[in-house]
């Protein structure tokens, strides 16, 4: 990486980020998409204009363990390329807006032993998924392990915010990632230029490397159906289900205002970890992902009105907290999916092993915001009138 380091500008980080993964790997077929370059240089470029990194070549680390994915993807696609043909149909998809209860709610549904999920390890690193009882021997599995305790330890805060484990089910932003086009990105550093492309990008491409990706994780249970979650996707909700046209989507509700509160606290201690202490400015934190996520919301309203409302479960924050059981059991009902005796069990199970904030409360102030609560509801009036949201 000491490469890295002599070069002025990130933009000209291009080749020699590919030439590092290359060699790391010895692999060098990136895959016959291209579209991936468009979103590693528009973020370079962002870097350029607005980098705040506390260590520059650390985030190159990064962007070489995402080119170093797609490397080893391809070459796994090459070794069983009937992986492909297998169909991905008809899963069951968690998004709303961040801070809306899905990760728990995923925790839960992930315990159905009739479908399967994504581990934390493999969305980091995508191979088709083995044995239980063989990944503690796993390299992989290791390395995912130890760079969340890094992560952790160097800013403990966080675990109480979303608690992450290297075998817990997990979101899809380490596979949107492999096309630089994921909120990552944004929550890493400033990169207003990067967000200007990112937030209404065409992630047609992206979707359809993210269902090769699943595909190949998959490919030992090929016939055992798919629960994903993301909140990303919702604001890209028109590209996801272009690629994945059957989804059925649990569409998660909050009150926007609590929302923004707590994420901003959330995003703010994260980027402790990539960017110069100095540099991180809440207010920006908070209206950046205002704009973002209103924008994102009334794309989604429009998009669903165009697909069959029986596609979509509305679980609102509340009734879920109230009874998260109860709620599960409905969505399957809503979905026509077997509440199987097994299926209960072990989400009552898993239920009453994890109580909220078992992992320590993450406490944050509403004052942390720099707009009312009636002004936040309002910059969210066609989200929150259409989709019956309650605020206070």
């Amino acid at each position: 990486m000491r490469r890295l380091r002599q070069i002025e500008k990130f933009i000209d980080w291009v080749d020699p980020l590919h030439e590092i993964a290359m060699k790391k790997t010895g692999l060098s077929d990136f895959g016959e998409d291209k579209a991936y370059l468009t979103g590693l240089r528009v973020l370079l470029e962002s870097e350029d204009l607005d980098c705040d990194l506390q260590v520059p070549h650390h985030f190159g680390y990064k962007l070489v363990h995402v080119l170093e994915q797609r490397l080893l993807a391809e070459q796994a696609f090459k070794q069983r390329p009937e992986v492909l043909e297998h169909k991905i149909e008809r899963p069951l998809v968690i998004t709303g807006m961040v801070r809306t209860g899905s990760t728990a709610l995923q925790y839960l549904m992930a315990q159905d032993p009739n479908r399967q999920h994504l581990q934390y390890w493999m969305s980091e690193r995508p191979q088709p998924r083995p044995p239980r009882d063989t990944w503690e021997s796993n390299a992989d599995f290791l390395a995912t392990q130890g760079r969340i305790e890094a992560m952790y330890k160097m800013a403990p805060e966080t675990k109480s915010m979303h608690f992450a484990a290297a075998d817990y089910p997990e979101e899809c932003g380490h596979l949107m990632a492999q096309t630089f086009t994921d909120e990552y990105w944004q929550i890493g550093s400033r990169v207003p230029h990067y967000n200007a492309w990112y937030e209404t990008a065409d992630l047609v491409s992206t979707y359809k490397q993210h269902k090769r990706l699943i595909q190949l994780i998959g490919s030992n249970e090929p016939d055992k159906p798919w629960l994903l979650k993301y909140p990303v996707h919702l604001k890209h909700l028109k590209s996801f289900l272009t690629v994945y046209p059957d989804a059925r989507v649990i569409w998660t509700h909050r009150d926007p205002a609590s929302v923004l509160s707590s994420y901003t606290n959330m995003n703010a201690a994260s980027r402790k970890m990539t960017v110069r202490p100095e540099t991180i400015d809440r207010d920006d934190l908070f209206h950046e992902q205002l704009d973002v996520w209103a924008a994102g919301t009334e794309r989604a309203v429009g998009v669903r009105a165009t697909h069959p409302e029986s596609q979509f479960y509305d679980l609102h924050f509340q009734d879920f907290v109230a009874d998260p059981v109860a709620r599960i059991e409905e969505i399957y009902r809503h979905f026509a999916i077997d509440w199987t005796p097994e299926c209960q069990a072990a989400v009552g199970a898993w239920n009453d092993d994890n109580p909220q904030n078992k992992h320590g409360k993450h406490a944050h102030a509403a004052q942390a915001v720099p707009l009312s609560r009636e002004q936040i509801h309002e910059r969210f009036a066609v989200y929150i009138n259409a989709c019956g949201v309650g605020v206070s």
